[in-house]
């Protein structure tokens, strides 16, 4: 985006009243009215989030390894996993806002395949949905779930890796 496209849109997103206060477009954000891919975006940062404070157990000092694993560990490939390995702790209602956000109109990137790409946005709209609905708690766990899922699935991987050399 150009930088004039850029001022447009910020001239468009934020106005003010005639006391300089910032005026909001919304009242209230009602997660069953937003979009998936809205929803796919607050879970992202969520998650991105939860996997940079949780990889604080594990390391300390080095920035680049943590950002390394850390980008890894959020990808679309190892959300797809992760989802995978947590689906059966989900309630019907979750699974029907994963289907929800895996089902909304995006285009996968190069480094996962169509499936994963889909499964992981379905994955992050049910951490945005109960980010925006207040359950914490349930983010969290379902996020200590995943990431507990994509440890062990790099782990295997890293073995498999190592007895073919």
């Amino acid at each position: 985006m150009k930088f004039t496209g850029f001022q447009t849109l910020v001239d468009q997103m934020f106005t003010f009243d005639e006391a300089g206060a910032l005026l909001e477009r919304h009242d209230a954000t009602k997660p069953s009215a937003l979009s998936p891919l809205v929803l796919a975006y607050i879970g992202d940062a969520y998650f991105h989030l939860f996997i940079r404070v949780r990889l604080l157990s594990f390391e300390q000092s080095n920035v680049q390894v943590m950002s390394r694993l850390g980008a890894e560990m959020v990808s679309a490939v190892w959300q797809s996993r992760a989802y995978q390995g947590i689906e059966p702790m989900l309630t019907e209602g979750e699974k029907a806002v994963f289907r929800r956000g895996r089902n909304a109109k995006s285009h996968a990137p190069r480094s996962a395949t169509v499936g994963e790409y889909h499964r992981s946005t379905g994955f992050e709209a049910l951490l945005g949905v109960l980010c925006l609905e207040g359950k914490r708690e349930r983010a969290e766990a379902l996020s200590e779930a995943a990431f507990q899922v994509i440890v062990r699935e790099m782990r295997k991987k890293r073995k498999g890796e190592n007895a073919t050399c």
